[in-house]
């Protein structure tokens, strides 16, 4: 193992290896409506947009983050004169998407059954601790991973660090996710291999060009074409 040209693979979780984007729509959705009386629902989601971007330099990644941006923008919008059942409401759907179910991504775990015992996984994902951790529990793919990180951001420096602690740097390492922004370009600029694996619901701000240019990068379709692409890396 110590000669192959990949050691170390990490994987990406919200929209990698199971649903996540689609439950904050649906909660989008369920927020728009309690303002319908107040604004167009496009304008209400550009504002609540708006106040994520603001927040996650204080809130971070999370549903706590975004509950807090669904409460400022509802103020900012009636201009203070939300009713408190309103806000009562708000702090009951962003308790639900705390909640919501895991449901895998097809081939999620007969890729990681492929990879495990022959390469070092580790979990790397962002985001508030007590939701991943939950999230990662119910899916019960967590036997699978050697490691799992949970991190406030995603960049070069997090890639080389972690990569560095669980293996022999990211030069023989592997990032495998839905995000260019967090996943990809971060990875192969720390000197990783980096696996774009695309989601049709990804977060706007996660949005970025790819990296065609770079050496390191791939693009697969789903899941299931991992085991057959680090194995042809190998060669």
């Amino acid at each position: 193992m110590s000669m192959r040209p990949v050691t170390v693979i990490g994987f990406d979780a919200d929209d990698t290896l199971w649903q996540n984007e689609q439950y904050y729509k649906l909660t989008e959705a369920h927020f728009r409506s309690l303002l319908k009386d107040f604004a167009e629902g496009d304008h209400i989601s550009e504002r609540l947009l708006d106040a994520e971007k603001r927040n996650l330099a204080h809130y971070g990644f999370g549903i706590k983050g975004f509950t807090l941006s669904m409460i400022e923008t509802a103020l900012e919008i009636t201009e203070g004169r939300v009713p408190t059942s309103v806000i009562s409401e708000i702090l009951s759907i962003g308790r639900n998407l705390l909640g919501h179910p895991v449901e895998c991504l097809p081939h999620a775990r007969e890729a990681l059954e492929a990879l495990t015992g022959q390469y070092f996984l580790v979990l790397i994902t962002k985001g508030d601790l007590f939701d991943q951790e939950r999230k990662l529990a119910q899916s019960g793919l967590g036997d699978y991973f050697d490691a799992v990180e949970i991190v406030s951001d995603k960049t070069a420096t997090t890639y080389r660090r972690i990569f560095g602690k669980h293996g022999d740097g990211p030069e023989r390492a592997m990032m495998i996710g839905n995000s260019l922004k967090s996943d990809i370009v971060p990875a192969i600029a720390a000197g990783a291999w980096g696996v774009f694996v695309p989601h049709e619901l990804t977060w706007v701000l996660e949005h970025v060009e790819k990296p065609v240019e770079a050496p390191r990068f791939r693009e697969i379709p789903d899941l299931g074409h991992v085991p057959d692409l680090v194995a042809r890396l190998q060669d």
